[in-house]
């Protein structure tokens, strides 16, 4: 036995070397360890399959259209023999009037919706979350929730009729004073008022759901160290309710951040006319005009496309603010 310590020292590094090669080749690959999760676990894939196969033939599939946005579309010729004409329907999109007055609308009434809509939810909620008489609180919430339930169509009328110069609420309480009956819904300046005021009134009871569930899951004994240090009802909800519930409050906004350009289609169709356009139009008007009225699916696929990559931007950056500020975010 050689009793040089070079050799010696060698010797053992070989052997290491030689352990963990073998241990490398042991170890499974990602393929058979994910052959192995499967085996495990294929219950539960299964269950999941039809929702896989919804994603995929509803979502990712219809994908392979927004190539028409590149392309000068022809029906007859279908996606694959339509020719491609690159970024021509973004410079005729952005040299639209229409287009930028209907981007205009969108972002303005979007803005309006998340300025005043997005509070109330939040204020229901903590008001709820103070009601001690239980009747009182189911019966209110059940009035709350009971518009998103109502079909839009019907929501719609409601308004019209309510905005009627002859027979509507409205112009009635105002002739009780002396004022002129008006036809809002003719009026540019109303719309965006009447819209957001009407969305805010058929989602902001359901939407407060999510808050109140997120004050349900408050520890008690929060709020029972808070009664023994003497604090009011007021100063409980600012101290513990409110801040317990903001990272739920950062991630309904950061969702609602990214859906800010899809506003309801089904309600301004309703509610707009020409006189309205004005200030009524959107950008999902506008794709519907020029898609299925007009007939130019490729320049409305390309003001979907635009539309899409925008909101993506929006959440990717709402996304980033907030994880880096709050380190909360939806990933």
């Amino acid at each position: 036995m050689s009793s040089d310590p070079e050799v010696g020292g060698a010797r053992t590094e070989e052997l290491v070397i030689e352990a963990r090669e073998a241990q490398r080749r042991r170890r499974p690959n990602r393929v058979q360890l994910i052959g192995d999760h499967l085996k495990r676990e294929w219950q539960l894939y299964l269950l999941l399959l039809p929702t896989i196969v919804w994603l995929l033939v509803f979502l990712y599939k219809p994908m392979y259209g927004l190539q028409i946005a590149f392309k000068d579309y022809s029906i007859f010729r279908g996606v694959g023999g339509s020719p491609w004409i690159g970024l021509e329907h973004f410079y005729t999109l952005f040299g639209n009037d229409q287009f930028v007055r209907a981007l205009k609308n969108t972002v303005i009434i979007s803005f309006y919706s998340l300025l005043f809509g997005f509070p109330v939810p939040i204020l229901l909620a903590l008001m709820f979350n103070e009601v001690l008489n239980q009747t009182f609180k189911k019966t209110a919430q059940t009035v709350v929730y009971l518009p998103h339930f109502v079909s839009s169509v019907i929501i719609a009328g409601i308004v019209i009729t309510s905005f009627s110069p002859s027979a509507g609420i409205v112009n009635t309480v105002m002739g009780w004073f002396g004022v002129d009956p008006v036809y809002f819904l003719t009026r540019p300046e109303w719309f965006r008022p009447i819209f957001v005021g009407t969305g805010i009134w058929q989602e902001a009871g359901f939407q407060s759901i999510v808050y109140l569930a997120a004050i349900a899951g408050i520890s008690p004994t929060l709020y029972e160290s808070a009664v023994v240090d003497g604090a009011s009802r007021w100063q409980m909800m600012w101290k513990i309710t409110l801040p317990s519930i903001l990272p739920t409050i950062i991630i309904m906004l950061i969702i609602r951040i990214g859906n800010m350009l899809e506003i309801s289609f089904e309600m301004i169709i309703l509610l707009y006319q020409p006189a309205t356009y004005e200030t009524a139009d959107v950008v999902n008007t506008f794709i519907y005009r020029q898609g299925l009225q007009g007939g130019q699916y490729d320049l409305a696929a390309a003001a979907g496309l635009f539309n899409a990559v925008v909101a993506f931007v929006l959440v990717m950056t709402a996304n980033t603010v907030a994880k880096r500020y709050s380190r909360t975010s939806l990933w």
